[in-house]
């Protein structure tokens, strides 16, 4: 079967590869479209301190089921699904906790173990999601979908609460379609007309381009001077993380998504003064996924307005040549394995 390897960083190619070996419990997959992910990019130019090479990438797809036994999930052949991708180890303090989405050992298809990027895969029953009638197209957004609305699920939100979201890049729109969905007033900040017009388009009630409008006076009008019930951080910068903290009201909820690469410093007695709960995020679990498919399904998330692009597997490389050299116009591009 056809594969998509990262050989090394900057160098992509589609190699021949033997079908996988379907194991009890497991079912086949034909992948029909795969998403590339932020990980994916950073595999690719070197910045994914998770990836050997080299490496399969990918872990948001659908798929169509071609071969499995019988199930309780009530599968079967010819069904359009996705999956969870996150291995976890179900041995480790988090796994016995609940929290596997935490894994101490967690192995992500695409970086700690190969991914989606191939004709074929051999997935366990137990991950395999369906996909009550979306589109493949629409089922290769609900993973990247899915870290978006986990992170807003770690703290309350309330009908009515002021949202603030830092960065409108496919992790922050999506956050911005879940709260929205939850009944937040919400407001965006960018540094991209582009980004920030398609935040309009999902019913932000306001978006700041921070390049020419003060993002504190804006916060002052937005709230009537109360400041935000919840920030969340979808940029890792550590200027973006400061303003999450700065306009965040007394008791706020300070969610973080972003994955950030450069220190941040601050006196942290803000956080003491304001009595803030500042809450981390990763990955998602099953349930986030199943919520989504639910809320996509039901008309209330146009996931497809996320999408770039699509290119076909023997194009891969400039599609993440693309996203490596994106200027911040380009959100979801898929790659797409079906020829369709």
């Amino acid at each position: 079967m056809k594969a998509v390897k990262i050989i090394k960083p900057g160098q992509v190619a589609t190699e021949e590869i033997p079908m996988p070996e379907v194991k009890e419990n497991e079912a086949l997959i034909k992948i029909k479209y795969c998403g590339i992910c932020g990980a994916d990019v950073a595999s690719f130019t070197g910045n994914q301190p998770f990836t050997t090479y080299p490496r399969i990438p990918g872990h948001e797809f659908s798929g169509e089921i071609v071969q499995i036994g019988e199930n309780s999930k009530g599968l079967k052949a010819g069904d359009v699904v996705t999956a969870n991708p996150y291995f976890n180890c179900g041995q480790c303090y988090s796994c016995k906790r609940g929290i596997v989405n935490a894994c101490t050992d967690n192995r992500t298809m695409g970086v700690q173990r190969d991914g989606s990027f191939c004709e074929y895969i051999a997935m366990p029953v137990e991950r395999i999601i369906p996909g009550k009638g979306l589109s493949a197209k629409e089922l290769a957004l609900i993973e990247p979908f899915s870290i978006s609305c986990h992170a807003l699920s770690r703290a309350e939100i309330r009908k009515g609460d002021n949202l603030l979201i830092m960065g409108a890049g496919p992790i922050g729109l999506f956050a911005l379609i879940k709260a929205k969905s939850m009944g937040a007033n919400v407001m965006i900040a960018d540094l991209l007309d582009s980004r920030l017009n398609l935040a309009l388009e999902y019913g932000a009630d306001k978006a700041v381009n921070i390049k020419n409008e003060g993002l504190g006076d804006c916060a002052e009008e937005f709230t009537k001077g109360n400041m935000f019930d919840v920030t969340v951080e979808a940029c890792g910068q550590p200027e973006t993380f400061l303003n999450c903290i700065d306009l965040a009201a007394t008791g706020a909820n300070v969610i973080l998504i972003g994955n950030g690469k450069r220190e941040t410093t601050f006196l942290h007695s803000v956080l003491l003064k304001k009595e803030l709960n500042v809450f981390g995020s990763r990955n998602a679990f099953t349930r986030d996924f199943e919520e989504l498919i639910d809320l996509t399904a039901a008309g209330k998330a146009d996931v497809l307005k996320m999408v770039s692009g699509v290119y076909p597997a023997d194009e891969a490389e400039k599609a993440f040549n693309a996203l490596a050299h994106n200027d911040g116009s380009l959100a979801k591009l898929l790659i797409c394995f079906d020829g369709n």
